[in-house]
Parts: C-alpha cells; sequence; structure tokens
C-alpha cells in the first residue's frame, strides 16, 4: 500500500514557511501538527525561508541584552528620584 502524494501550490509553502518561522515548537513537532512530513518541510524551509521575520538565537540574545539594559536605566531612575526626594528633605531646615 502506498500512500497518496499530495502537492501543494507555491502560496502554501510559502505562508507555511512564515508559520514555522513565527514558532517556537520544533520542525518535528509542526509536521505531526500539519501533517505533512518533516522532510518535506525541511524542504521548503531551504527554498523559502526568509530570515527577517525568524527569531534567531542571536536575534533572542541581542532582544535578551537590550531588555537587561533597560532594566538598569530604569533602577538607576528610580535611584536617582530617590536621591533627589532625599536631598530635598535634608536641604529644608526644620523650623
Amino acid at each position: 500500500m502506498s500512500e497518496i502524494r499530495r502537492s501543494y501550490n507555491e502560496e502554501y509553502k510559502i505562508q507555511t514557511v512564515k508559520y514555522i518561522q513565527e514558532q517556537t515548537k520544533t520542525v518535528a513537532e509542526l509536521a505531526l501538527e500539519l501533517d505533512i512530513p518533516a522532510k518535506t518541510l525541511y524542504q521548503w524551509l531551504e527554498k523559502y525561508r526568509s530570515f527577517q521575520s525568524e527569531s534567531t538565537p542571536d536575534k533572542v540574545r541581542e532582544l535578551q541584552r537590550q531588555l537587561k539594559e533597560r532594566d538598569q536605566q530604569l533602577a538607576d531612575l528610580e535611584e536617582l528620584a530617590i536621591l533627589k526626594k532625599a536631598a530635598h528633605i535634608f536641604s529644608n531646615p526644620k523650623n
């Protein structure tokens, strides 16, 4: 018994590759979900992959670095606000 060979149009392949790139699941998991052989998905990825929308480990590390930097800036601003309040309190003469 042989399986029925399915064919897909170009637009479907492109949309599927975009979907794969947006997911955090593995290609094997998505192959089961989409009922398409993983080998076929890998071939489509090789042909239609666009790195603009893909979350690569480098992009993730860069975003994490930026987030950590922003958190530090926020902490510095909060500390500065506290110091300003303290300076204001201690600079006023007591009556």
